[in-house]
């Protein structure tokens, strides 16, 4: 008689198991990946529903625009000799007799006290003012986050040491300190913006450091110490992440007020001297012909106007995204 099932002791031991080398760490820094992609999509969906705050990124990307379009000119100019627009920042025409100029098809803006095309200064003005902004703001917030990240973690002696020198910067008006700095290194525009950089340290220090204390009493700062984690590897890779959302609110606000300060500064002949197209030395030049001319200092100060509002408002936007607590 066959027998229909063959019995082979090798074979037949029972379940067969499965062996897997599953790289843990690999697996949880993929789960990580998807989480933030996760929660910055989100962030995205709900920034995308604020109308108001699209609507001051609009403007800002018409502002970038401008920047980049005088770029390209400055560039062109050199190159070939003529750029994308007509007339350059500095152009006069008719040595003067185009002065006072009202807005016309041919010059947009008008003309100013000596014959310039207020329409490209401007665009050049975009250009200056964005630029500024940005480095400005970069100066104090990559000092700020650093004395931030460093008083807040250690707290004690360090921190108050490094809190008397922010206390000290934060007793005087921002713009009296802007000029006390602008005082000993020179009037220019570099040291402007250097000087609302400084200006605005301790702003950005403080607000890391009140985030600081309360990230490094959290579960996942002890876990990182209890691992062996480096103080830098706890500061930049666990801590300075969940910081990253106030800091881009604040960054956003700020950017609006180190405009307006740099042309605060330029308004009052410290900051971009002349023949620089930077708007507020445009309506420093316009304001004794604003009778007769208030064209000269109607654009500049508009630009200003809508450049400061386009960042406050998109810096709400992303306060509202950011913090799901937030309620219109």
């Amino acid at each position: 008689m066959n027998n229909l099932t063959d019995s082979d002791p090798e074979k037949d031991n029972g379940p067969v198991e499965i062996k897997q080398n599953v790289d843990h760490d690999s697996v949880q820094s993929d789960l990580e990946t998807v989480s933030e992609a996760t929660t910055w999509w989100i962030i995205l969906r709900r920034f995308r529903k604020n109308q108001v705050a699209l609507l001051g990124l609009g403007f800002l990307g018409f502002f970038a625009f401008l920047a980049i379009l005088s770029y390209l000119d400055t560039i062109l100019t050199l190159i070939f000799g003529q750029g994308i627009f007509p007339y350059g920042p500095n152009e006069i025409f008719a040595n003067g007799a185009s002065s006072f100029e009202p807005p016309s098809l041919e010059h947009i803006f008008g003309t100013d006290n000596v014959g310039r095309d207020i329409f490209i200064r401007i665009i050049y003005g975009a250009r200056i003012s964005m630029t500024v902004g940005f480095l400005a703001v970069l100066v104090s917030l990559s000092a700020g986050t650093f004395l931030g990240l460093i008083a807040g973690y250690y707290g004690g002696v360090i921190d108050s040491i490094i809190s008397m020198i922010l206390e000290m910067l934060l007793a005087f008006p921002s713009i009296l300190l802007a000029l006390a700095i602008l005082a000993i290194f020179g009037s220019s525009l570099t040291n402007a913006m250097i000087a609302v950089g400084i200006v605005y340290i301790p702003y950005y220090a403080r607000i890391v450091r009140g985030q600081v204390f309360v990230e490094r009493e959290l579960m996942y700062v002890e876990s990182a110490k209890v691992l062996g984690a480096k103080t830098p590897r706890i500061l930049l890779k666990h801590i300075l992440p969940n910081v990253f959302g106030v800091l881009i609110i604040y960054t956003s606000l700020g950017i609006g007020t180190a405009i307006l300060e740099v042309a605060a500064l330029s308004f009052l002949g410290l900051g971009a001297l002349p023949p620089t197209a930077e708007w507020g030395s445009m309506i420093a030049d316009g304001r004794y012909y604003w009778l007769s001319g208030p064209h000269l200092v109607f654009f500049p100060g508009i630009a200003i106007l809508l450049a400061v509002l386009s960042f406050n408002l998109v810096g709400d936007g992303l306060r509202e995204a950011l913090d799901p607590r937030f309620k219109r």
